[in-house]
């Protein structure tokens, strides 16, 4: 892990170090920079970045953001300027200038959240997998120096603890994400959370392998494994943070790759497939990082993995299955299989008791839909829920992480998307209309009304795009981990 550290007052500058600051911070006025090069600096910095790696001793590279990027907490200029600054650095030891922001305000706490969840991930890049093999000399990112005010060091310190504490479950989810599909199967996922699982005693594994899956009537996780010669398996991971009390579970799609089955995706269209088991691999990252943290609460993981795989098994459209909840299924396009394994993997966790107990609630994370990406683009998670409650703390911890998701419709008006004249439920509409929100109904019919249940489309944000690639990103998991440490609801 990156190491961290918090400092205010006299700075030992070395060439080893990168500055990145502000036009009229002090830390800029009196760091010893020569004076040409200060007001350089800050006239640029007046409009555009600007960043000098020669002649700027004391430091080996110094970098002016405009006081505009600091504060923005929407399209995050800042943050996204420095991951491309320090993923090719000569300088392993960042100090950052946190002098700008208002610690009390919460827009500025998001900044900050967001931001530091961004240096913390470059911990970890593709090439680290063992693919590839490694640029000579390459120079990381190893230490993060936030140079601060006397007065934000109680709120940094914390911030820097839970950002650290959460990228590295997100990293655990980003290792899983990337590795290409004929390596991450469901049983290698099995396998790999299962010994990561290991270093934390308050984690604990069930797995149900394709026998017992049948077994126990979860007929549409079967139904959508069964084509491939890699077979499902359905994983529960338990987090016991405390001995008593209500407990939460957080429910993930596991496709670790999608064809689309016998209803076959173009080429481009398959290209990016392996990542359609992000949503399990979050989960695994959700609870490493509560585990980081040792939060006093319980919850649970249940993974539905699978390959999606056109094979002499593989399920047919118009092939009707059995739920896990009883609800029979007509499968009308066998390219719609996130939402089958997931309404079996829903009503498995709406099963779950603990001393007698339902969960308090359930919430699911897929990359369902490619309609999402059309309705909110790359950098908002969709949202969908069946209890208002349960949509207000979640919002309200997005936009105190800056993690973004948005609201969406969920009501009896999408229920004539999934009818079927032939079995209880069909999997995909006729009309190809609401497909992102005729999902997440779907989805609805599998947990008992009496559960605050919410389900997050992540198609758009489980990957970051860059330079004409796309790695996994591991949200959501700072916006979950905001909302547990915000809503006190688990305890």
């Amino acid at each position: 892990m990156i190491n961290s550290l918090l400092t205010h007052g006299s700075l030992a500058a070395r060439d080893d170090m990168h500055l990145v600051t502000w036009p009229d911070s002090s830390l800029l006025q009196n760091c010893e920079i020569g004076a040409a090069l200060t007001e350089a600096l800050r006239q640029q910095a007046a409009h555009s970045l600007a960043d000098c790696a020669f002649g700027c001793a004391p430091f080996g590279r110094v970098t002016v953001v405009p006081e505009s990027d600091w504060l923005d907490g929407l399209t995050q200029k800042l943050a996204a300027a420095l991951r491309g600054l320090c993923r090719k650095t000569a300088c392993p030891h960042l100090v950052l200038d946190t002098s700008r922001w208002d610690m009390d305000d919460k827009k500025h706490r998001a900044i900050v959240i967001s931001l530091l969840h961004n240096l913390f991930n470059l911990e970890y890049q593709v090439s680290d997998l063992g693919y590839k093999k490694p640029a000579d000399r390459a120079v990381r990112l190893s230490h993060l120096t936030l140079w601060c005010l006397p007065h934000q060091e109680h709120a940094l310190s914390a911030l820097l603890t839970q950002t650290a504490a959460c990228a590295k479950g997100m990293i655990a989810a980003r290792r899983l994400a990337d590795r290409p599909s004929e390596h991450c199967t469901p049983a290698f996922m099995v396998s790999d959370i299962v010994r990561q699982a290991e270093d934390y005693p308050q984690l604990r594994c069930d797995v149900l392998d394709e026998n017992q899956i049948q077994q126990h009537g979860l007929g549409l996780l079967h139904a959508v494994g069964k084509g491939a010669s890699n077979p499902p398996r359905l994983l529960v991971i338990h987090y016991d943070g405390c001995d008593e009390g209500p407990f939460g579970v957080y429910v993930g799609k596991g496709i670790t790759f999608d064809t689309g089955g016998l209803w076959l995706k173009s080429g481009e269209g398959m290209y990016t497939m392996k990542y359609d088991m992000c949503g399990a691999a979050n989960v695994f990252g959700l609870l490493v990082a509560t585990a980081e943290l040792k939060l006093p609460v319980r919850l649970v993981g249940v993974l539905a993995l699978a390959e999606n795989m056109p094979g002499p098994d593989a399920m047919r459209p118009g092939e009707i299955a059995t739920s896990y909840s009883g609800l029979s299924v007509e499968i009308n396009n066998t390219d719609a299989e996130g939402r089958l394994v997931l309404a079996d993997a829903i009503a498995w966790a709406a099963a779950l008791r603990k001393e007698q107990q339902p969960p308090h609630y359930i919430i699911d994370m897929a990359t369902l839909t490619g309609a999402v990406v059309k309705a909110l683009g790359y950098d908002i998670t969709g949202l969908w829920s069946n209890d208002s409650a349960l949509t207000r703390t979640l919002s309200t911890a997005a936009e105190h992480s800056g993690d973004s998701l948005w609201p969406m419709p969920l009501d009896a008006r999408f229920a004539p998307q999934v009818e079927s004249r032939i079995a209880d439920i069909c999997n995909t509409p006729t009309n190809n209309a609401a497909i992102s929100t005729s999902a997440a109904w779907f989805l609805n019919r599998f947990c008992p009304a009496e559960i605050p249940w919410a389900h997050l489309d992540i198609s758009g944000t489980a990957l970051w795009r860059e330079q004409g690639y796309s790695v996994a990103s591991g949200r959501p998991v700072p916006l979950l981990i905001q909302h547990l440490l915000e809503t006190g609801e688990v305890k």
